[in-house]
């Protein structure tokens, strides 16, 4: 029963530690999930606290259950956290406490003494008062023993569903410091707007004159995408014309799609913020700066539009077009454990720092993306970072014809998600 156990928690584990990542565990004895790990795992002991600052995650596995005071404990582990470390938190139901009860009697585990039973809304409240944000929490387990083809049937695919995931024994929840909400930084950091643009030759111009002013060396890079009309010539003449504040780059991209097209403006980027602008204009350049906030000001550290909050122009948006967005928020919530609204905006912000990391591990989810931007979604949720939602007005595309095809594109969203969800939710 015991190995079969741990062998489910490494793997929901290393679901979010990466293999490159380094983790370390405090525990006063040596962990059951020691022989899980290669390479970057430790075993910390309370009196090693300091070390932490090397971590990307730290994990208490069951521990909170043995302490007397959950909040000291949290608020003294907050000190020795950096802001890109993550807190780990294995628990276990309280609906379990009865059979944990029976098993122990009956000696399938270990004789402890537990003394905490901590409930979704108690963990989220200890992590707020010590000075961590809960970024997700996800539930796991309904047949913690082994029945060959049954546990892997019920565990990987019924514990997940919206009914099932509340019977489950095991809460993995992660947080993050609230560290940089209360500051900002000394130096404005700057950006690199990655505007791809295929077919976009009427709203170069406009692009250019209305992007304001952010950080202290921002750029613009236009990647140009196999147009028909006079795109790319357009980019060339209106940037060498072009006097304002904004540092421009200029190429054409090798392959196909948006996808690509952002994929080699982020490469070609110097900056420490990374944002993706359409240049269709249909979220306009001047909200821009929301996002930067958010950003800057730690509210979160990927940076979603959300077009569906504020009315829209008449033609903006089509109805299929909606309920597709309405369809996709709800499921991409459900799979990867976060609130979504808007799931389909093309405006997304990242730091240079974290695509990087995100980047090194985007085969987890496959190299299919068409649109260069859902793998920011999956890897960002699969990296723990806090995903935050900007609302912003969404107006009537004035140049041009759409680039999206609303049911293909759609059937390979569609295909995107069953794979994340297989890759993601039911592991």
């Amino acid at each position: 029963m015991k190995g079969y156990f741990y062998r489910l928690l490494h793997k929901y584990i290393s679901l979010y530690c990466l293999s490159d990542n380094i983790l370390m565990e405090i525990s006063e004895r040596k962990s059951p999930l020691e022989s899980y790990f290669r390479g970057n795992y430790f075993n910390l002991k309370k009196d090693g606290l300091k070390d932490i600052k090397k971590a990307d995650y730290v994990l208490l596995n069951g521990s909170l259950h043995y302490e007397n005071d959950i909040q000291s404990y949290l608020e003294n582990l907050s000190l020795h956290f950096q802001p890109k470390t993550r807190l780990m938190i294995v628990y276990y139901s309280s609906l379990w406490k009865p059979i944990v009860k029976l098993g122990t009697f009956l000696g399938l585990r270990s004789k402890t003494a537990e003394q905490n039973w901590i409930s979704h809304e108690d963990m989220e409240n200890f992590l707020l008062l010590s000075g961590f944000e809960l970024v997700r929490n996800d539930q796991k387990v309904l047949l913690p023993i082994y029945i060959p083809l049954i546990s892997n049937l019920i565990n990987r695919y019924v514990a997940p569903l919206p009914l099932f995931k509340n019977l489950t024994l095991v809460n993995l929840s992660i947080a993050k410091l609230v560290y940089s909400e209360k500051k900002s930084p000394a130096k404005k950091p700057s950006v690199s707007i990655v505007v791809a643009a295929r077919n976009e030759e009427g709203n170069i111009e406009e692009i250019l004159r209305r992007i304001p002013k952010m950080g202290p060396h921002d750029e613009l890079i236009f990647i140009e995408g196999h147009s028909k009309d006079k795109t790319w010539d357009k980019i060339c003449s209106e940037t060498k014309k072009y006097r304002g504040h904004l540092k421009i780059k200029n190429s054409q991209q090798d392959g196909k799609g948006k996808g690509d097209a952002v994929r080699k403006g982020f490469q070609m980027a110097s900056n420490e913020i990374l944002m993706i602008l359409d240049a269709d204009l249909t979220v306009p350049p001047e909200e821009l700066p929301k996002f930067y906030k958010a950003i800057v000001e730690g509210k979160g550290e990927y940076i979603n539009g959300s077009r569906l909050v504020y009315p829209m122009e008449k033609r903006a948006m089509r109805f299929f077009n909606i309920l597709g967005n309405k369809f996709f928020a709800v499921a991409f919530s459900f799979v990867l454990g976060q609130r979504f609204k808007d799931t389909l905006c093309g405006t997304k912000v990242i730091s240079r720092e974290n695509y990087i990391q995100l980047s090194k591990n985007r085969k987890f989810f496959g190299d299919f993306d068409p649109f260069g931007d859902f793998d920011l979604i999956f890897g960002s949720a699969r990296m723990g970072l806090k995903i935050v939602e900007v609302p912003i007005p969404y107006r009537e595309r004035v140049y041009g014809d759409t680039n999206i095809s609303r049911w293909r594109h759609g059937a390979i969203l569609f295909a995107m998600l069953i794979f994340a969800a297989r890759k993601i939710k039911f592991v």
